[in-house]
């Protein structure tokens, strides 16, 4: 590899300082770099014009936050990304400062990495009042309670056929990617990132036995807001890889699948998913 790009937060690296040495490293390498921060804070994400046609990888400077916009951003653009970790834990990222600089050398000199085509899901609803424009996610879609600190009503069919009614904080629906996100922490399986499903979780539920359900990667599925009994009107908020996007009121409709685009993930090093999996649950970082 040698032309490059990066995509920086310029809270994780408020100077530049760690940004504009891997890029005058690269181009005292030989290569090209070019880059831009994002304005996430100003509204804005990133601006995809400005990144060359000839690309072969994008440096994505900052933490797991900038990198799943990244990926959402340039998943049209099907160039691989590895992200830099320069915020807190960077489960995603698999470059941290004090690495950088290597790695950038081996993307520059050796063949020795693979990169992963990650699953993305796609969300979009029309009601009465809400309609949001279809948006993809790398981790998940979590629909979930607004407000008051009460339980919501959720109508979930797939493909469809009515599936059940969830009482529940909200549900998740999650990428193998995002298995380890928040499904992971409301009691959902963990997948190897590699595979293609959906991983479909109910947050706090008001019943003993409503648990995960994997479903096919090409099932759809449709999540409905219950109308209360009493008239009271019921509001939850629709959440796309953590980002509030949009609030879906009683008897409109969220559809979920599984985006038309992928997104391409660079990793250097040898480590298998279950190695790194088991070094997680040991409680050792890598």
């Amino acid at each position: 590899m040698k032309h490059f790009y990066m995509i920086v937060n310029p809270k994780r690296d408020e100077q530049l300082e760690l940004t504009k040495e891997i890029q005058q490293f690269i181009l005292d390498k030989g290569g090209t770099c070019g880059y831009q921060v994002n304005r996430i804070q100003e509204g804005m994400s990133f601006d995809r014009s400005q990144i060359p046609d000839a690309t072969e990888c994008i440096l994505v400077v900052g933490g797991d936050g900038t990198l799943l916009r990244a990926a959402r951003d340039m998943a049209e653009r099907n160039i691989p990304l590895i992200g830099v970790n320069t915020g807190h834990v960077g489960y995603l990222c698999e470059l941290e400062r004090d690495t950088a600089i290597p790695g950038v050398q081996k993307l520059l000199t050796d063949d020795d990495y693979v990169v992963e085509s990650r699953m993305l899901l796609s969300g979009s609803c029309a009601g009465r009042e809400t309609a949001l424009k279809e948006r993809i996610a790398l981790n998940d879609i979590v629909i979930h309670r607004s407000g008051m600190l009460q339980v919501v009503n959720l109508i979930i069919s797939v493909n469809g056929e009515y599936l059940n009614t969830y009482s529940a904080d909200g549900i998740i629906i999650a990428t193998p990617t995002g298995s380890t996100a928040y499904s992971m922490s409301a009691g959902g399986p963990i997948v190897d990132p590699r595979a293609d499903l959906l991983v479909m979780t109910p947050i706090s539920p008001h019943t003993l036995n409503a648990k995960s359900i994997v479903l096919g990667a090409e099932d759809e599925i449709t999540i409905e807001v219950r109308t209360r009994d009493e008239g009271q009107g019921e509001n939850v908020e629709i959440s796309f890889d953590g980002q509030a996007v949009g609030i879906l009121k009683e008897g409109e409709k969220i559809l979920i699948k599984k985006a038309q685009v992928r997104a391409r993930i660079l990793k250097l090093n040898q480590m298998s998913f279950l190695e790194r999996l088991r070094k997680k649950l040991q409680g050792c970082s890598w």
